[in-house]
């Protein structure tokens, strides 16, 4: 995990970083539609981050895209900052879907934005493969959901996903503190901060559940965490208290792991 680590730092670092740098000749475009944002990742041969650009949109909820044309614009806004910042051009490019969903919409907005889509897996699935877990599970909570993938000597054997997300903390954290969502989605950010845990702990408490429900018929001790809802502090000592048992493995940064694992899933592809 040490360099991913490294890597997840660095791309918190130069998020909507418009300097211009040089690219090298080979890299890789990975593309994921959040429910809470979506993220463009440009990494070189090797999975090291070129740059990183990324915009907050509710335009996808539940793998379901509710304002299509907002997401194509958003997508094709991202692609034109980074080919300035790269000088590059940007033709197809790496995304990702949720378990369960249908994996055309991903591909839809991508190539509607003017893309040729390069490669498409479900999420969790990529954090596997950019992990190199041989034994083991993910679970990767974005804005609207809960997914996971389990896996046994190397393969992906099962993902899930079920709609309880960090949508859902937001919400709850409205409602508590009679304040719109927009407010109470940025008292989030720094929740910990605010006294907020006892607020939305039934919350995590749910997603417990539903990793537990999931998980039962799988001898599983290691679960890696993805997903900008773990950025809330305090909710893996929710897990820990909800499933004894389970090693849990939370990296920095984990609002970018799923999108570092898109934009490096061809070069984990290549290996197999």
């Amino acid at each position: 995990m040490e360099t991913i680590n490294r890597r997840l730092k660095k791309m918190a670092a130069m998020v909507n970083d418009e300097r211009p740098s040089a690219a090298p000749p080979q890299w890789h475009a990975g593309i994921d539609l959040g429910t809470a944002d979506i993220v463009l990742t440009i990494t070189d041969e090797a999975g090291e981050p070129l740059a990183v650009f990324m915009e907050w949109a509710e335009v996808v909820r539940d793998g379901v895209v509710l304002d299509y044309m907002g997401a194509v614009d958003i997508v094709r806004r991202l692609v034109q900052r980074a080919q300035r910042k790269l000088a590059v051009e940007i033709k197809r490019a790496i995304t990702s879907f949720p378990p369960g969903t249908e994996p055309r919409i991903s591909q839809n907005v991508v190539e509607h934005a003017g893309l040729q889509v390069e490669a498409l897996i479900d999420e969790p699935s990529s954090v596997a493969r950019l992990l190199g877990i041989t034994d083991g599970a993910v679970v990767d909570i974005g804005g609207g959901t809960t997914g996971l993938s389990v896996v046994q000597n190397g393969a992906i054997v099962y993902t899930a996903d079920e709609p309880t997300g960090g949508h859902h903390v937001t919400l709850t954290i409205a409602g508590n503190r009679r304040i719109s969502f927009e407010e109470a989605e940025k008292l989030k950010r720094n929740g910990a901060a605010q006294g907020l845990l006892p607020v939305v702990e039934p919350v995590f408490q749910k997603m417990a559940d539903i990793i537990e429900e999931h998980l039962q018929s799988f001898p599983v001790k290691e679960i890696y965490l993805s997903g900008g809802t773990f950025c809330f502090k305090g909710m893996v000592d929710v897990l820990q208290r909800e499933i004894p048992g389970k090693q849990w493995i939370l990296p920095e940064q984990p609002l970018f792991l799923t999108p570092l694992a898109i934009a490096s899933y061809r070069k984990h592809q290549d290996r197999k």
